[in-house]
């Protein structure tokens, strides 16, 4: 793009964005010509995927902004104007702790209500599931939260629910994607307070809380046990500067297990000070907790995203803590849902189990021991909602759990989208039946591991930046397409599951079948001999390929031949990254 083409769109974007301070921005860097970054600012429109938008806040098209979000909110208004009926026109709207998010949300109820779009306005920052929650609650259309989930301070995103409390699936994602990318021009907004006194804005909080919270106390599966345990485990909690302190604090205090909650970390703030990566998957995220768990002798740390719909934990284990990976807690909390149920005589005559291809087999495995029928979905917690709305209308099977590899579980089915919070009661829960019995959580990961084998899962992400990184992560893909490896170490790669085109490649015979009946999706799944696989995956969300590997071992050192084909795996892949920049 030529510095004459870059100066006519970034004064266009000028001219219709608003907000003083992000239109300043880029009447700074035309003033300095800064070419270099208004070229990364305006070589592309943000893109609205199937999820939504999540980018680095700023001016520009290439960023998230108050003139993207009301150009994202104007599609979603024609979609719903053209497919909702008048009086069933409503929309959540939610917001976390991150950087401009209560402008965003605001914008979006105003775009929403000069299109005639009755919107309830959540009065300060919610987590995702609420929001969910509230969609279902209130009977609205659609909803919208605004968050970045767990990414770092400089970014935030918008992501777009329906009727059913999940994220848009086909044929909505694509509908309003479709609208979002004719909208163009000024977007009209109207004031707040005019849109309050015509009844389009209604502000909501109490009225949501209240029987969300209730909900979620009333899944405990052994009131008895902790009502009478449950003010002697001791849990050490942190919200990351996020949404998760309320509700957490309050369900806790319902149940009557004490919380002791990270004061440095206790008040929303969308910098993140303490966490640059407010993500509990990774260590750091939770050195603050672990530090004040060894001071208080806990039992349990649990930390919760900024948008409190992933959960992570660490457990003692000896002298030593140790983080359980989402694959792990993920079995856990499967093996004590679906075995209390059972034991109690509560199981539902068909009940179901839904998790994701990348996340491991070791709960399906579990799940499908107590009688359960267990599915696998493409990446994205939509689909395992989309599958719970499908159970309802077909009327043979009953949702209990599931959940993804990346600390996002679902507990029952008032909420749509993974549900940090219910997650947090049922693990405190768990833990404190393992203590119950003289066991801690890591003493009963190891009798699972006895029963159905030594597994383990590990992430590889590759980032690729800008314009150039997406050309690179396009023929990385597309070389993994073409030149499948047929082995890798000493793992024989049996077959190649491609879900773009819904179809598995026998390498060993080189025959094809059309076997794989989900939605298109650009990844690819090498499965070896034994059963494990590695799957490569480009995010949705942010510009990396994630390789997902998933392996599993028996008899004596099982544990250390796993580890050394993970590593294997690790070097395969830096191989072929390399191989293409040669």
């Amino acid at each position: 793009m030529t510095n004459d083409a870059i100066r006519q769109k970034a004064e266009a974007y000028v001219a219709m964005e608003e907000n003083a301070h992000f239109a300043d921005e880029i009447k700074t860097l035309l003033a300095q010509e800064n070419w270099e970054e208004l070229s990364d600012r305006f070589w592309r429109d943000l893109d609205f995927g199937t999820g939504g938008l999540r980018g680095v806040i700023g001016g520009g098209d290439n960023r998230i902004n108050p003139r993207v979000i009301r150009k994202a909110t104007q599609g979603l208004a024609n979609y719903i104007l053209t497919r909702v009926p008048q009086g069933e026109r409503g929309v959540a709207i939610a917001y976390d702790s991150r950087l401009y998010s209560d402008l965003f949300a605001q914008e979006a109820a105003r775009v929403l209500a000069a299109n005639g779009i009755k919107v309830w306005l959540f009065t300060s920052l919610r987590p995702t599931p609420v929001l969910s929650f509230a969609v279902r609650q209130l009977g609205a259309c659609a909803g919208i939260m605004v968050t970045a989930s767990h990414n770092p301070a400089i970014y935030n995103g918008y992501k777009v629910f329906w009727e059913d409390g999940a994220q848009v699936v086909p044929p909505h994602d694509s509908g309003i994607i479709s609208e979002v990318r004719q909208v163009s021009g000024d977007v009209p907004a109207l004031d707040v307070q005019e849109a309050q006194e015509k009844g389009l804005i209604i502000p909501i909080d109490k009225e949501i809380d209240e029987p969300y919270q209730a909900m979620v106390v009333s899944q405990a599966l052994n009131l008895p046990l902790i009502k009478e345990k449950g003010k002697d485990l001791k849990l050490v909690y942190t919200p990351l500067h996020g949404t998760g302190l309320v509700p957490v604090e309050n369900v806790m205090a319902e149940l009557g297990i004490p919380v002791t909650t990270v004061p440095e970390q206790r008040d929303p703030d969308g910098n993140f000070p303490t966490a640059p990566y407010p993500n509990p998957e990774m260590a750091p995220a939770l050195e603050l907790a672990l530090k004040l768990a060894k001071e208080k002798d806990a039992d349990l740390v649990m930390a919760t995203d900024p948008d409190a719909d992933r959960l992570g934990i660490a457990v003692p284990d000896g002298e030593d803590w140790v983080l359980v990976t989402g694959n792990q807690l993920g079995a856990l909390l499967t093996d004590y849902i679906f075995r209390t149920q059972k034991e109690a005589g509560s199981l539902p005559a068909h009940p179901a189990f839904v998790n994701t291809i990348v996340t491991s087999l070791f709960q399906n495995r579990i799940a499908e021991s107590y009688g359960a029928e267990s599915f696998r979905v493409l990446t994205g917690f939509k689909y395992i909602g989309e599958k719970i709305r499908q159970f309802e209308a077909e009327g043979d099977k009953t949702y209990i759990f599931g959940g993804e590899e990346s600390y996002g579980f679902l507990v029952g089915s008032a909420v749509r989208d993974k549900d940090a919070v219910s997650a947090a009661a049922m693990t405190a829960e768990m833990a404190l039946w393992n203590r119950s019995r003289g066991k801690s959580v890591m003493d009963h990961l190891r009798e699972l591991y006895g029963k159905f084998g030594f597994w383990k899962e590990t992430l590889i992400s590759r980032e690729f930046e800008g314009q150039k990184g997406v050309e690179t992560m396009d023929a990385l893909m597309a070389s993994l397409r073409q030149d499948p490896p047929k082995s890798i170490g000493e793992d024989e790669v049996v077959a190649l599951r491609d879900y773009r085109e819904g179809s598995t490649t026998h390498l060993t015979d080189g025959t094809v079948a059309k076997d794989i009946h989900l939605p298109s999706s650009n990844v690819l799944q090498f499965e070896f001999s034994d059963g494990g696989m590695v799957t490569a995956r480009p995010s949705g969300t942010e510009p990396k390929i994630k390789f997902y590997a998933s392996l599993c071992g028996n008899g004596e050192g099982a544990a250390q031949k796993v580890e050394e084909r993970i590593a294997t795996i690790e070097q395969w892949v830096g191989e072929r990254i390399n191989a293409l920049n040669a």
